[in-house]
């Protein structure tokens, strides 16, 4: 049996109507992976789609937890492969996705990890978009979140060093983790295509919990880049105030 390459961590909550297309862009990839489901005790049909992939996975439970951060730790310490990730249930990865990420980390030794562009869905409308990504530069992380993590892979030397993600952390977890691993490893490499699909519906933390979001990401970036640039003060109202009220 070919042993894994990828350790992919799942975590969900209620969220069965989104997790088959997860599972499956998974096990499309042409790489061999690992894959943890870790459920946050759903009293929705998800029990349904984890046994129907269940042959396929590593692992899988189903019970209360102590939030998304801490079920994606626990999914990737349960594995072994030389590199990690993990996809949120409602989004999903390209074809080919993985191996082109891996290709990079295979050219750049020293990156500690790699991320791709990734496509905005819109489930109400069906309108695609591409998601705010762009080569590696600490000024521009600091002005926002230029990374998509959907579309992000990284070494497990590199995601160990780091203990893995703040678990005190729920809204910003990635952004926090992309400047902790910055600052410890060095830039992180970038490729110019489309390697996953980040699902927008109205139930997305980031559509719900808009100021939360703000306050944690604005804190991430006072912490490790000194301060906070005046765009995310001028952009706030807008995007807590006035997308809320837009819908």
């Amino acid at each position: 049996m070919t042993k894994p390459l990828v350790t992919i961590a799942v975590p969900s909550y209620n969220q069965g109507r989104f997790l088959d297309d997860a599972l499956a862009s998974i096990f499309q990839q042409e790489v061999p992976v690992e894959v943890f489901v870790l459920d946050g005790g759903s009293s929705d049909n998800s029990l349904e789609i984890i046994r129907k992939w269940e042959h396929r996975l590593a692992g899988w439970r189903s019970h209360a937890d102590e939030g998304q951060a801490a079920a994606i730790n626990e999914g990737i310490a349960q594995g072994g492969a030389p590199f990690v990730c993990w996809l949120n249930s409602d989004d999903w990865l390209l074809p080919g996705g993985l191996k082109k990420l891996l290709g990079v980390l295979e050219k750049y030794p020293e990156a500690p990890a790699v991320y791709g562009r990734c496509w905005n869905v819109v489930e109400k409308s069906g309108k695609r978009y591409p998601v705010w990504v762009e080569p590696f530069n600490e000024r521009r992380l600091a002005l926002r979140c230029i990374i998509s993590q959907p579309g992000a892979l990284i070494r497990r030397t590199a995601w160990e060093a780091l203990g893995g993600v703040d678990e005190t952390l729920h809204m910003a977890m990635d952004y926090d983790l992309w400047w902790r691993m910055f600052k410890q490893a060095g830039p992180l490499q970038f490729l110019d295509d489309f390697v996953a699909v980040n699902r927008e519906h109205e139930n997305t933390k980031t559509k719900t919990q808009r100021r939360r979001h703000y306050r944690e990401a604005m804190a991430i970036v006072r912490k490790y880049h000194g301060q906070v640039p005046l765009k995310w003060w001028l952009a706030q109202p807008y995007a807590v105030w006035f997308k809320s009220i837009a819908g």
